[in-house]
């Protein structure tokens, strides 16, 4: 194998990486990855780092899982690649057919593509060509919250405005209402319990009355509402309450406007349920955008989940209402593989258990964090816990997140801060103790820098 300072020589001058400033890459070298197992990824001389963010939220659990390296194995001696432009295979049927039963109604057709920010595209698409469809032409704009994140396409963009990430474009983005973040006692900042947990009433309206004011406005040109049900990822896991959620779908369904929820970041078990709108009562959403963990960050595979009445609309018997959108790699019979042996472990009677475990044990791990000079905030939220500092206001590079970050790397673990933000989203197959020496060490570098 190359030496590692030769392969660090070639990096530099070879690869664009993303999210990634110049000053790092000339000041500090990147760990070189060559093997993951578990909880661990591994240099070429065989250190160990603990992926404690499961590699940008998809190795939910963990790398190399057993049965679904099995799975793209024996895919991959079958049928490597195949369009499914008017031809099908076995592995998408078999996925799509599973992902519509996982919801509360199981009429709906899936559209597949290769990452989030196209899951998000393909949903937008479909929500404005569903009203050109039936006659309502008025009614192409699409409310999202501020902060949001949707992905780095310009559809996406236009939904999930991030300053800092997308000035340069603002120019080419249509414009969204922009609806506030909640912001009110019913926030969750604990652990949810199985099922969802029966909102106060009072703070529900109040929490909601802002955003709901805003769309009252705009409803009869609105086709959708596009959100990141109960934690906001890249907006550095900001989290809002059940009932807001509950609300939100009540209000779309009583205005026939879509809701299209985002759960690209929080399906498949992080919150504590399969996917985070269960924590809230009455949400069915027309469109459910899937990605990450679908495939449990082994292959590139996302996917728009449409109830049908929608679907029905893109007929072509009097009028041709094809929808005109695909992608190359749209339900790539390995990745599908892999997204169906991942479903598998997901769907097993024990595994939410073990999550909602687990889930307690952060909670109540990090609650500590709230004594520490400096620290803004703590929310918590299944396997994701978020640790808030008091703003910084010198180079992002010289911030207190990014030495905590530096810090921890030095002691085998890997975290990505968001601004100020520092959390931990391990993948969710994490045994207690790992779990516990992770919390651990975490607060322990916090408190270092702090002092």
């Amino acid at each position: 194998m190359t030496d590692i300072a030769t392969l660090l020589s070639q990096d530099f001058h070879a690869i664009w990486h993303p999210y990634t400033r110049f000053s790092t890459l000339r000041e500090h070298q990147l760990p070189v990855l060559c093997r993951g197992e578990g909880m661990h990824l591994y240099t070429p001389d065989g250190r160990a780092f603990v992926d404690a963010i499961s590699s940008w939220w998809c190795c939910a659990l963990g790398h190399s899982h057993p049965a679904i390296v099995r799975a793209i194995q024996s895919q991959a001696g079958q049928l490597q690649h195949s369009i499914l432009g008017n031809l099908t295979h076995p592995q998408a049927i078999r996925l799509a057919h599973r992902l519509a039963h996982l919801l509360p109604t199981r009429d709906r057709h899936t559209l597949f593509a290769s990452d989030g920010s196209s899951a998000i595209e393909q949903a937008v698409k479909i929500a404005v060509q569903y009203r050109h469809n039936t006659g309502e032409t008025q009614r192409r704009k699409i409310a999202c919250l501020t902060s949001a994140y949707h992905g780095d396409t310009l559809g996406s963009m236009s939904l999930g405005y991030v300053e800092a990430f997308h000035r340069p474009f603002r120019e080419l983005l249509f414009s969204a209402v922009r609806l506030p973040f909640p912001q009110c006692p019913c926030r969750m900042t604990r652990d949810i319990a199985p099922g969802h947990s029966e909102p106060d009433p009072a703070c529900t309206a109040s929490c909601f009355a802002e955003a709901e004011a805003i769309l009252e406005e705009v409803a009869e040109e609105l086709t959708a509402v596009v959100v990141e049900p109960m934690v906001q990822g890249a907006a550095g896991m900001r989290m809002h309450g059940a009932g807001w959620l509950s609300s939100l779908a009540t209000w779309c369904r009583n205005h026939d406007v879509l809701l299209i929820l985002d759960e690209i970041a929080t399906g498949f078990g992080r919150t504590g349920e399969l996917f985070a709108f269960h924590h809230a009562a009455g949400v069915d959403p027309d469109i459910l955008c899937l990605g990450k963990a679908l495939t449990a960050g082994s292959l590139p595979l996302s996917a728009t989940v449409v109830k049908d009445f929608i679907y029905r609309t893109f007929a072509d018997l009097d009028e041709d209402h094809t929808l005109q959108h695909g992608h190359t790699f749209c339900g790539n019979p390995i990745a599908a593989a892999a997204a169906n042996a991942a479903l598998d472990v997901y769907l097993a009677p024990e595994f939410l258990t073990g999550v909602r475990e687990l889930a307690g044990l952060l909670r109540t791990g990090l609650e500590p964090c709230r004594e520490i000079p400096g620290v803004r905030d703590v929310r918590c939220l299944g396997l994701v816990g978020a640790v808030e500092l008091e703003p910084h206001h010198g180079r992002p590079a010289d911030s207190r997140a990014h030495q905590i970050r530096r810090h921890l790397q030095d002691q085998g673990i890997l975290l990505r801060p968001i601004g100020d933000v520092l959390y931990l989203m391990p993948p969710l197959i994490i045994d207690q103790t790992t779990l516990d020496w992770l919390i651990r060490e975490f607060i322990q570098a916090i408190s270092t820098v702090a002092r």
